[in-house]
């Protein structure tokens, strides 16, 4: 008789702290981050000095976020990617795993802008550096996040989910609503805008060139 093996089934850890309104601690990412911005820092030889200057992000800024001390905002994490000139996924990547990953709702991660009303939830496994990535995007009624430029080629295909988006990019405005998607190059500063009462949710992918 023989027995086949079957592949192990990896899912991301349970959260530890909760916040208090049920969303898992944007600190849990804190570690990973800081990890993987001082290790790709060191590779390249940057002090932190000579790359706060590169990126534009303050050296006590830089420091707290590679000692874990700082959950940094998504709009931070975008300009050090382009200082570093890698892959967003960079920063969040962890051990590369086999087998079927499960990303339980109940135990999401997001990266959000300084004010709160821009959520970002990764929906792929950060292990390794990828071409393409796919996320969760949630913004909060009337709100409004201007995007950072991407690197050269990056395309974004995004598809509304709930709600109403509006996106501005190269000079053209659209509104875009429920089961409506757009395909743009996303290397130039975007916007996205929510118009509406409710609270727009859309789901991007992220492709890069090369």
């Amino acid at each position: 008789m023989t027995t086949k093996a079957k592949a192990k089934k990896t899912e991301a850890p349970r959260p530890s702290r909760p916040n208090l309104d049920g969303k898992p601690a944007q600190a849990d990412l804190a570690p990973v981050v800081g990890a993987n911005l001082r290790a790709l820092r060191t590779e390249r030889g940057l002090s932190l000095e000579h790359f706060a200057q590169v990126s534009g992000v303050s050296r006590a800024m830089l420091g707290q976020i590679e000692l874990g001390q700082s959950a940094p905002t998504i709009n931070l994490l975008w300009k050090v990617a382009r200082a570093l000139d890698v892959p967003f996924a960079a920063l969040l990547q962890t051990e590369i795993t086999t087998g079927p990953t499960i990303f339980r709702a109940s135990n999401a991660k997001h990266l959000t802008s300084a004010d709160g009303s821009f959520r970002s939830r990764a929906l792929f496994s950060p292990g390794g550096l990828r071409k393409s990535e796919f996320y969760q995007l949630t913004l909060a009624p009337n709100a409004i996040e201007h995007a950072e430029a991407h690197p050269a080629g990056t395309l974004e295909d995004l598809v509304v989910a709930s709600g109403r988006l509006i996106v501005r990019t190269q000079g053209e405005i659209e509104t875009l609503e429920a089961g409506d998607a757009i395909l743009f190059q996303a290397d130039t500063p975007h916007v996205y805008e929510n118009p509406g009462p409710e609270e727009a949710v859309a789901y991007l992918v992220m492709s890069y060139a090369g």
